[in-house]
């Protein structure tokens, strides 16, 4: 109050409530502030105003409505499903995977025994990879879509409404189930469907146009409209695509490693401080550097986190991150990618479209080799990495299936690793700290974004060949995080009200 007092020249006698409207962190210098947006409420203002009330949406039953089927239950499939109740269509949901809550027993068996089920992992079920991999909802793509509106979705689903507030807003892995499971129950309490263990094996093609879908076990879903929403790891929609001639592309993509930092170290660097104060989060950081003329970044930076082992298949080691909603593990992890271009896939280019899949394939397979033909990651200290030495030794790390020393060399495509070496040298200067034998280097972070484009005409939001068919999502190389997914999801069920 005292500041608000002093800032707005208002008399602090006055000032009855003061609301945070937004809020961030400025550690730019040696002092951190936190910077706010707030609202002042005085005498004779409703004080039970928060400034930010939340925009509850409406919905519509949709029981005897037009069905439209939505394959994959991951951000953009869950959100087109509620567009659907907006604007007046029955969504007809189909995953492959198990539910939020009985995928944790897939989950607990990869990490213990190694075991990768196919259908249940880190990337399929309900949620799809979102879930448990950290939600954060930060986005750039505020051009895209209604951004706002996201966020409010998942208050009224229950998130705290600290996600409307914070400029980089996150849930926490342990928080999302909850809120994916009400989303659910939204879905089929307006009169929509969703079915899990339901894998999509064909596209019901009517000429030029689609008619529905068939399932695993035979039977037939029927819709005129189909809202592609699977997700960058189903290759086998990729594959199905392509043996149907249905049109795809290869997409350039990142590929690189996952970097483990104590997180005291990286609040010391961060904060300009020995030891983090009560009142500041785990600290983050964001780092991008030219090396001749790739672009080699941090991606998905997960602050008092842990790294996960996110195969989808047998014989291959995939590495991600994620954060609990305290953000309260004692180390920070990120994926430190290189920017990839289709020459840089050109020893695949026989397989035209999967040629950027079948490279990204490769890679994991030979982490699945090195790492000793399991779950094990790959690994090695971050200044052994840069002179190719072997690390003797390994520093303790957050991924739970084990961390086999390895030269990384053997994993790595060779423009990978050499653009890897310059980088982690070249991020010390602006993170002075950063490139530390204390850091832990696991391979590969593969699984970025698609390696598959599936085109769609820029108004229509329909494939250029296949009427009533819509390429959605992360999958199909049209989004890059929750929120983005989320946006597309809204996009492509409007466009399915307007064709």
């Amino acid at each position: 109050k005292q500041i608000a007092a002093q800032k707005s020249g208002i008399d602090i006698k006055s000032i009855k409530k003061v609301n945070i409207l937004r809020r961030s962190i400025d550690a730019r210098h040696r002092k951190v502030l936190y910077n706010l947006k707030v609202q002042i409420l005085q005498s004779g203002d409703d004080l039970k105003t928060s400034g930010l009330e939340i925009e509850e949406i409406k919905y519509q039953n949709v029981q005897s409505k037009n069905p439209v089927i939505i394959i994959g239950a991951g951000p953009a499939g869950l959100f087109a499903g509620l567009k659907c109740l907006e604007l007046g269509l029955k969504p007809i949901i189909l995953e492959r995977g198990k539910t939020v809550r009985d995928r944790r027993r897939d989950l607990a068996r990869l990490n213990k025994e190694h075991i990768v089920n196919p259908e249940s992992n880190y990337c399929f079920g309900e949620g799809g990879a979102g879930t448990y991999s950290d939600g954060k909802l930060y986005t750039r793509s505020k051009k895209r879509g209604d951004v706002k509106k996201i966020l409010h979705v998942l208050v009224q689903h229950g998130a705290k409404n600290d996600i409307l507030i914070d400029a980089h807003p996150h849930i926490g892995t342990n928080k999302l189930p909850q809120i994916i499971e009400n989303i659910r129950a939204t879905i089929i309490d307006y009169g929509g469907e969703v079915h899990f263990e339901t894998k999509v094996v064909d596209f019901l093609l009517n000429g030029d146009s689609i008619s529905g879908v068939e399932v695993q076990d035979g039977s037939k879903v029927l819709a005129n409209k189909v809202i592609l929403a699977t997700g960058h790891s189903a290759r086998d929609i990729f594959h199905l695509l392509h043996e149907k001639s249905i049109k795809i592309e290869p997409k350039p993509f990142a590929l690189g490693v996952r970097v483990e930092h104590p997180q005291a170290l990286i609040d010391q660097i961060q904060y300009s401080c020995e030891t983090r104060g009560a009142y500041l989060p785990a600290a983050a950081y964001n780092v991008v550097q030219q090396v001749g003329d790739r672009g080699v970044y941090s991606f998905c930076m997960c602050p008092g986190g842990i790294i996960a082992p996110c195969a989808t298949n047998t014989k291959e080691v995939v590495t991600n991150g994620w954060s609990p909603s305290k953000r309260d593990q004692p180390y920070a992890n990120s994926g430190v990618v290189v920017e990839l271009g289709l020459r840089d896939f050109a020893e695949y280019e026989d397989l035209g479209a999967l040629s950027a899949l079948e490279f990204q394939k490769d890679v994991e397979h030979k982490a699945w080799l090195v790492g000793g033909q399991s779950q094990s990651v790959p690994g090695q200290r971050m200044v052994d990495f840069t002179k190719s030495k072997f690390s003797q030794d390994l520093p303790s790390s957050s991924y739970i299936p084990g961390v086999t020393p390895a030269n990384l060399k053997e994993v790595l495509p060779q423009v990978v690793h050499k653009s890897l070496k310059k980088a982690f040298k070249m991020f010390d200067q602006k993170m002075k700290g950063y490139f530390t034998n204390e850091a832990l280097v696991h391979a590969p972070e593969s699984r970025t974004s698609s390696p598959v484009r599936i085109p769609r005409d820029k108004l229509t939001l329909e494939h250029p060949q296949i009427k009533g068919l819509y390429p959605c999502g992360e999958g199909a190389g049209y989004a890059g995080g929750i929120v983005s997914a989320s946006i597309d999801g809204y996009k492509c069920v409007e466009a399915c009200c307007s064709t």
